[in-house]
C-alpha cells in the first residue's frame, strides 16, 4: 500500500525539528547537551522501529549514547561542530529517517508485495567518462563515452523515491564531470541523498559553495595509501590533489570519507596507524575498504589479497571502529562485514547498480544484466531474471565471511548468468561470466579454511556474549 503521505510529512518535521534543536543545543557549546539530545532522536525513532527491534534494544542504545565517556560520542559531538549545520541536517534527515527509517519499512513492504529484492540504496553511474584511469577500477571496462541524461537520473530518482529509496550514490567514471546535472538533480530531490566517489581532482572552492547549497550531497574520495601507492596506481601527483581536495572539503564543512581498494600491495598501508592518522588529521568521517576484484578480460590477479592478508582486513577493521580504542573514524569492509547484513547484498537485495549505458546490474563488479533503464520502469529492471536468481541464492554461503557468488562461490554467479538468460555490459571487451569466475577458483579453494576459522570464532564469541547477557539480565537475577 502507498506510504500515508500526511503522517510520513509529520514524522519528517517532526525529524527535521529535533535535528535542529539538537544542532543548536551542542554546536559552538560543549558536550554536557548531548545525551540528552541524542535520547530526544533515539525515543523519535523507536515507534519507527519497534517491530524490528526489541525494547531492550532500544533501552541499550539510549545507554550507549548516554555515555559521555564514549568514543562514538565525541566522534558525534566534533561531527556537529565540525560539519556545515545544512549539510549535517539534511544527510542526517534523509539518510536515516528518509532511508534508513521510513523508506527502508516501506521497502520491505514492496519486498512481499512484488516477490522480489527491492534495495534501499541505488548506485548510478552519471557517465563511464573520467579524467584518470585507474589500474583496478571497473569502471574501465564500459568504456568512456556513455552518459545518463538529467533526464535519466531524474526518472531513476523519481521511480526510486516511490518505491522508498532515499539514497543514491554515484559511482562512473568520474562523477563530478557531470557535476551541473548532479547538482540539478540534489537541488530538485531535497528527501533524498547524494554520495559521490570521486577522485577528487575536480574539486575547488566554488564546487563546494554549490554543495553547501544543496546540503544533501557527501563525498567518498579514492585513496590508495600514502604517495607513491596512489600515484602509481593513479597518475602522478595525484596524492597531492586528493590532500588538496580534502582540505577544501573540510573548510567548507563538507561529509566525506573515502573509498579504498585493498590489493596484496597495499594492505598494510592503508590499515597502518600512520595513514589513518593521516587521514582523521585531513577531516575524513567515514572509511569504506573495497576488497580488489579480478574484474575484466585483462585483470591482474597478482592483486588479490593473500589467505593471511585478508584474515588480518577481518581483524583490523574491527579493532579500527571498536568502541573502546581503535580510531576516531568508521570504516567499513564490504567483503568482510557480511555477518553485520547477512551475507551478500547486491542482486537488489540491499543494493544494485546501473552503468553509464542504462543496463541495471546486481553489483558494481558485476557486468551482466538483463534488463536496461532506458526501455523499462525500474521496478520490471528490479524483477528481472537475474536478480530472482540472486534472490533465490542469498546467501550463497552461511560463512559470511565468503559471501560473494563470484569471489568465494564462484560455482553460483556463472549458473545464475546461464539460468537467466543475462549478458555481458562490458562495451569494450566482453568476458563471459565462466571466464571470470575460473579465475576466483584458487582464490575461493585458499580462503576457505581460514574463512571457516574465523568464522567459528565469530559464532562462538556471539554465544558466550549471549551467554553472559543472560546471565546478567534482570530476569536471571530474579530467580
Amino acid at each position: 500500500m502507498p506510504m500515508n503521505k500526511v503522517v510520513h510529512a509529520a514524522q519528517r518535521a517532526a525529524f527535521s525539528a529535533a535535528l535542529d534543536s539538537a544542532i543548536k543545543a551542542v554546536r559552538g557549546k560543549g558536550p554536557e547537551n548531548m545525551a540528552e539530545q541524542a535520547v530526544k532522536l533515539v525515543n523519535l525513532a523507536q515507534p519507527l522501529l519497534a517491530h524490528r527491534y526489541p525494547d531492550a534494544d532500544w533501552d541499550k542504545v539510549r545507554a550507549f549514547v548516554s555515555d559521555p565517556n564514549s568514543k562514538w560520542m565525541g566522534y558525534a559531538y566534533r561531527a556537529i561542530n565540525e560539519i556545515d549545520p545544512h549539510i549535517l541536517k539534511m544527510n542526517a534527515l534523509n539518510l536515516v529517517y528518509e532511508g534508513m527509517f521510513a523508506g527502508y519499512n516501506y521497502v520491505m513492504e514492496l519486498r512481499k508485495k512484488y516477490d522480489c529484492n527491492m534495495p534501499w540504496i541505488l548506485l548510478f553511474d552519471p557517465t563511464s567518462a573520467c579524467n584518470l584511469h585507474c589500474k583496478g577500477c571497473w569502471a574501465a571496462e564500459y568504456g568512456n563515452r556513455l552518459n545518463l541524461s538529467f533526464e535519466d537520473m531524474d526518472r531513476i530518482v523519481t521511480e526510486g523515491e516511490a518505491l522508498g529509496i532515499h539514497w543514491y550514490m554515484c559511482t562512473g567514471g568520474e562523477p563530478t564531470c557531470r557535476k551541473e546535472d548532479l547538482f540539478k538533480l540534489a537541488a530538485k530531490h531535497q528527501s533524498s541523498v547524494f554520495h559521490l566517489f570521486t577522485n577528487g581532482t575536480l574539486i575547488d572552492d566554488a564546487f563546494c559553495e554549490e554543495v553547501k547549497k544543496v546540503g544533501n550531497m557527501a563525498f567518498f574520495l579514492s585513496v590508495e595509501g600514502l604517495d607513491d601507492a596512489t600515484d602509481s596506481r593513479r597518475g602522478e601527483g595525484d596524492f597531492d590533489k586528493v590532500m588538496h581536495a580534502m582540505d577544501l572539503l573540510r573548510k567548507h564543512g563538507i561529509v566525506f570519507g573515502t573509498s579504498i581498494c585493498y590489493t596484496r600491495k597495499n594492505i598494510d598501508t592503508v590499515t597502518s596507524d600512520e595513514f589513518l592518522d593521516l587521514l582523521i588529521k585531513k577531516g575524513v568521517w567515514f572509511t569504506w575498504y573495497f576488497h580488489y576484484m579480478p574484474v575484466g578480460n585483462d585483470a591482474s590477479l597478482d592483486l588479490l589479497p593473500t589467505e593471511e592478508q585478508r584474515a588480518y582486513m577481518v581483524r583490523r577493521v574491527r579493532e579500527i571502529r571498536s568502541v573502546k580504542g581503535g580510531k576516531p573514524i568508521f570504516a567499513i569492509d564490504f567483503q568482510n562485514d557480511g555477518q553485520f547484513i547477512d551475507g551478500c547484498v547486491a542482486g537488489g537485495r540491499n543494493y544494485c547498480h546501473i552503468n553509464p549505458n542504462g543496463d541495471v546490474e546486481p553489483c558494481v563488479f558485476i557486468h551482466y544484466s538483463s534488463a536496461n533503464i532506458n526501455n523499462q520502469s525500474l521496478l520490471s529492471c528490479l524483477q528481472q531474471p537475474l536478480f530472482k536468481e540472486y534472490a533465490k541464492g542469498q546467501p550463497f554461503n552461511h560463512n559470511h565471511l565468503r559471501p560473494c557468488p563470484m569471489l568465494e562461490n564462484p560455482q553460483y554467479l556463472a549458473a545464475m548468468v546461464k539460468r537467466s538468460g543475462a549478458k555481458s555490459t562490458d562495451l569494450q571487451s566482453p568476458e563471459s561470466a565462466e571466464h571470470l569466475c575460473n579465475k576466483c577458483k584458487a582464490y575461493a579453494v585458499q580462503w576457505k579454511p581460514t574463512a571457516d576459522k574465523l568464522w567459528a570464532e565469530i559464532e562462538a564469541n556471539k554465544e558466550k556474549e549471549a551467554a553472559e547477557k543472560k546471565v546478567h539480565s534482570p530476569q536471571s537475577a530474579t530467580h
